[in-house]
């Protein structure tokens, strides 16, 4: 039986997707016409041996239950439509259902979540269907029992040990594998193989194999830097004797997992990495891979839409947020603390570099929760965010959020952007407490109720944010924003940092923009010297600030950074007002058109 699901875009040709699996027909295990003819042959025998009295009864009685039985009946029936097929030469319509299976689910999203749209995600999610397709794929790539590797295998003399022999061929690239010395017993042993590298590609290098010659040398009982200097001094390929290791060697397969940082890391400036040439450098924001999650303190990782197949060394979450909650308590890092270890007297090196050895300091353990307090925001640590593409949804737009201190021009974008296309764009009408003035409209410039239900609403957690002035409540609600986005709208907001906790959530999915004022001499050239009527852009005249205030506005945004930068999607300087809006509104054209990384709890 083949089931296919094919995918088209209404409207238009587009190149076909297709999902294959191949499952054998069903087996009639039920017995027609008696046993086989070959069956009904042994059964004569067995009566002609019993009218001989040449063998025992309660033998001859179980040899017939057993050829008369419907479970030998079926199994020879099986048997004969196997052999029945093997002249045809069947081969298996595709050995990556699994991978076809994760490509339609990403075509899927990029169309309208209609019923039947609906229905094949949920099938295609379903883990008895993805059980399904993986068994398919194994059977299709014959991947029934472990395959041993296709290399030569030798005895070792001295030892009686089985050994192989590895050749790599290799350009400039490293390795791609870390290294031990295991000093009780002289031995040198693979420590770590990178995922995406020569060893891995290989398929015959393992973790715990024993190294015992590189290129013809014999490397047992020496430095594991000495090895690293015949690596690479070595040219063209490379040929390893290795002793397996007596670990069955487990078949890791790549895992989806994307995720966002929110740290900047230079691996040549961490003294706790096994190994830094190993390491994979990245910036805060970038997207990183995960590619194997198995060691918890060091994940291996590729940056998103990197060339470079070669994972490399990150740290793992929880590690990175010791290291952290140990530099706010002691201000900086020693090295050594969490060196990767196993057992006493052994040093780590890898097979392009080395790494010095350090004794581990007694620390102070930092303790810190994550309730609701007005500490939280210092407290609060974060590493890494698990993120999904998200694809737009037509007419369902998401909230545009501009972050940023007072005076860094947030308020004037937003002004900006709502003038440009009023149809398109549009602000909140605020909730207030105050009563309403005889020239005002109730739901135009503000929602009037009174005290006792603004009280209410915001005990019940309705608005992301609420202030009071002049003895009035004023304040944001969410219905207010998601009736802007039900009318198929862009919801333009700038409310303070503390309610970006309450907007981003998967209802509202909002995209945070940090407006940031640039260095302080160009505040100084731009927004120190009083300006004249008519010098913008709209006719009005801009705001001035002192000295002391554009010093103040600088210490206000490296605040907001500081506690806020994890929630931020992109930073924009606010170097000039026109370039800005530019840049916002081809930010924003981006978001509407282009699938975008967000928290993976907003798609699933």
């Amino acid at each position: 039986m083949i089931s296919k699901y094919r995918l088209k875009k209404a409207g238009g040709s587009r190149k076909q997707t297709s999902l294959c699996c191949v499952m054998p027909a069903a087996v009639n295990n039920t017995r027609q016409g008696g046993p086989e003819p070959g069956v009904q042959r042994l059964l004569k025998s067995l009566d002609q041996i019993s009218s001989r009295g040449t063998g025992k009864e309660k033998d001859l009685m179980f040899l017939r239950g057993m050829f008369q039985s419907q479970d030998l009946q079926a199994l020879l029936q099986v048997h004969h439509k196997v052999s029945s097929q093997e002249h045809l030469d069947l081969k298996p319509m595709a050995r990556n259902s699994f991978q076809i299976a994760a490509q339609v689910y990403d075509e899927l999203r990029t169309h309208p979540l209609t019923s039947e749209v609906r229905q094949l995600l949920d099938l295609l999610l379903s883990p008895h269907f993805k059980a399904l397709l993986t068994a398919q794929d194994k059977v299709a790539c014959q991947d029934y029992v472990p395959q041993l590797p296709s290399i030569p295998h030798e005895v070792d003399e001295d030892e009686n040990r089985a050994v192989k022999i590895v050749r790599i061929m290799r350009k400039n690239d490293p390795l791609g594998a870390t290294i031990r010395l295991n000093e009780e017993t002289g031995m040198i042993y693979v420590a770590r193989v990178m995922m995406g590298g020569a060893a891995d590609r290989s398929g015959s290098i393992h973790v715990g194999d024993e190294v015992h010659e590189v290129n013809g040398i014999n490397v047992r009982g020496r430095d594991p830097d000495d090895v690293v200097q015949i690596l690479a001094a070595a040219q063209g390929p490379i040929t390893l004797k290795l002793v397996p290791s007596n670990v069955d060697s487990k078949i890791y397969r790549e895992s989806r997992v994307r995720m966002r940082a929110h740290f900047n890391y230079d691996p040549f400036k961490d003294t706790l990495i096994p190994c830094r040439e190993a390491g994979l450098p990245f910036k805060k924001g970038d997207i990183l891979h995960i590619v194997d999650q198995t060691d918890l303190n060091w994940w291996q990782a590729r940056r998103e839409g990197d060339k470079n197949m070669r994972a490399g060394l990150i740290p793992g979450k929880q590690l990175q947020e010791r290291k952290e909650a140990m530099r706010r308590t002691v201000g900086t890092l020693d090295g050594g603390l969490y060196r990767e270890r196993e057992n006493k007297g052994i040093r780590s090196s890898t097979m392009n570099g080395s790494l010095d050895g350090r004794k581990a300091r007694k620390t102070k353990k930092i303790m810190y929760q994550s309730e609701n307090s007005s500490d939280f925001d210092n407290a609060e640590i974060i590493t890494y965010e698990e993120v999904e593409k998200y694809y737009p949804e037509s007419g369902r737009y998401r909230p545009i959020v501009l972050i940023g201190p007072p005076g860094a021009g947030r308020n004037e974008l937003k002004r900006r952007l709502i003038t440009s296309n009023p149809e398109h764009f549009s602000a909140t009408i605020p909730h207030t407490s105050r009563s309403k003035k005889p020239s005002e409209v109730d739901g135009k410039e503000y929602y009037f109720v009174s005290r006792t239900e603004m009280d209410r609403r915001i005990a019940e957690r309705r608005f992301v944010e609420y202030g009071e002035y002049k003895g009035n409540l004023y304040g944001t609600s969410i219905e207010s924003i998601t009736s802007a986005l039900n009318a198929g709208k862009v919801c333009v907001l700038t409310p303070h940092p503390q309610a970006l906790k309450m907007l981003r959530s998967a209802e509202l999915k909002p995209y945070v923009i940090f407006i940031k004022p640039p260095s302080i001499e160009r505040l100084r050239d731009t927004r120190l010297v009083p300006t004249t009527k008519g010098n913008t852009d709209n006719g009005m005249i801009q705001k001035t600030f002192s000295d002391e205030e554009l010093h103040e506005m600088i210490l206000n945004a490296s605040k907001i950074e500081e506690n806020y930068s994890h929630f931020f999607d992109k930073t924009i300087v606010n170097d000039e007002l026109t370039t800005v809006f530019t840049e916002l509104c081809a930010a924003v054209y981006r978001i509407e058109h282009e699938p975008q990384w967000v928290p993976i709890s907003w798609v699933r």
